[in-house]
Order: C-alpha cells, then sequence, then structure tokens
C-alpha cells in the first residue's frame, strides 16, 4: 500500500537495512525505465539513523552505489542531503518485522561486508546486462546480457543485493542479475511503502515475488 509523507515526518522511524528506491529523469535514468517497464531506476540502503550534527539536529546515512557530488563508485551519503537535490522520485520501503529479525541476527555480517565495499568503483556495464534481461537465453547475446557475479565493482542494486543476502534477508540470489525493481518486488517488506518525493506513484509489482534462484541459469 503506497502512501505519500514528507520525509521529516518519516526519517525517525527509518531502519538500518531498510530501501530506499529512486525514480530519476535523467536520460540514463529514462533508458533504465524503458528497460526495466519500472518507475525505480536506483535503490539505497540505510546504514545509519538518528546520527547528530555540530546543531544536534539527527540525520540518516545510506550507502550506495552511484554519482554524486563529484564522486563515482561506492559511498556513504547523508540522506537529506541525497534527496534534496535529486530530480524524480523517491521512496521508502521498511523491512518487514520478519525481515527486520533476521537482519538483526546478522548484523554484523551486513555492516562488515558493506564497510569492505566502500570505495569500490561503479560498475555501469553490469547494470546494462542486468537490465536486458530478455536476451539471457540467447545463444549469442546470452554472453553479453547475462551477468555472472563479479564483485570488483558494483551497480546499485547489485551491492544491496549482495548486501541483504549478507544480512540473510534474501538467498539463492545472483546480485549481479538484480534491477533496482527486482530489489522493490522481493517480499521483504512491510506492506506500507512511502513515497516521500515526487507526485503519488506506484512501484508496480512491489513486495510481491519470492526471492528464491533469482537472477540463475539453470
Amino acid at each position: 500500500m503506497l502512501e505519500q509523507q514528507q520525509y521529516h515526518h518519516i526519517r525517525e522511524h527509518m531502519q538500518p537495512g531498510d530501501i530506499i528506491a529512486f525514480g530519476g529523469n535523467s536520460l540514463f535514468s529514462r533508458w533504465t525505465k524503458l528497460t526495466t517497464r519500472s518507475v525505480v531506476t536506483h535503490v539505497a540502503i540505510v546504514t545509519k539513523t538518528k546520527m547528530r550534527d555540530e546543531s544536534n539536529r539527527y540525520f540518516n546515512h545510506v550507502m550506495e552505489a552511484t554519482s554524486f557530488n563529484g564522486k563515482r563508485g561506492v559511498m556513504t551519503n547523508r540522506l537529506s542531503e541525497r534527496i534534496s537535490s535529486y530530480d524524480g522520485d523517491v521512496w521508502w520501503l521498511p523491512l518487514s518485522d520478519a525481515s527486520r529479525s533476521v537482519f538483526e541476527q546478522n548484523r554484523k555480517h551486513f555492516f562488515d561486508f558493506m564497510v569492505e565495499q566502500d570505495g569500490k568503483p561503479y560498475d555501469v556495464w553490469q547494470l546494462f546486462g542486468s537490465a536486458v534481461d530478455a536476451l539471457d537465453d540467447h545463444p549469442v547475446f546470452g554472453d553479453i546480457t547475462y551477468n555472472q557475479e563479479d564483485f570488483d565493482s558494483w551497480f546499485c542494486s547489485e551491492l544491496i543485493a549482495e548486501g541483504l543476502k549478507t544480512a540473510g534477508v534474501i538467498s539463492g540470489v545472483n546480485a549481479s542479475e538484480v534491477t533496482p525493481v527486482d530489489i522493490c518486488r522481493f517480499n521483504i517488506f512491510k506492506k506500507r511503502y512511502v513515497q516521500f518525493k515526487g507526485k503519488g506513484k506506484m512501484i508496480r509489482g512491489f513486495n510481491s515475488l519470492t526471492a528464491d534462484n533469482w537472477g540463475q541459469i539453470a
């Protein structure tokens, strides 16, 4: 169920492991929307919440593989700064109670993994391969569009998928084949999700797919 709220009304309820989904308007974002048939073009994961700045105001951090403020790669960003200049839609996808319980049991493994990825390069070519799934079984083009797992560099949803695997929230997933909207469609979230930037847009297929043997070729 989609709700609309302003960010300052929901930020205190966000927790590590929750997903922030983005739907941009850049040329690359429009291409992603076309190939994945979705309004979602990018995902990040909440890592730290209710941190205090010099004015004693709290803020949240997200980790993502992206280009932002002249940097490119895996990075940690202050969520309020990230969304203030973002041209597009933004949603908060909170983990379900069952997923939250598993995440908390594996919390240390998750954070150890994410810290190890910080600063690694951004992989735009694997993002292309993950989005063009229709040709994965093709005898010629399959080698181009099907991604074997490769974690020397990351695209956004690949990083998030592997992080969620490390946390035990999903399993049996080829992270290098997961698109941004695939993350949103895995049934690991609460039924209620919130759009806090942009006009009301539902994420088609939200919270509807079991992440079992995802992106694997038998």
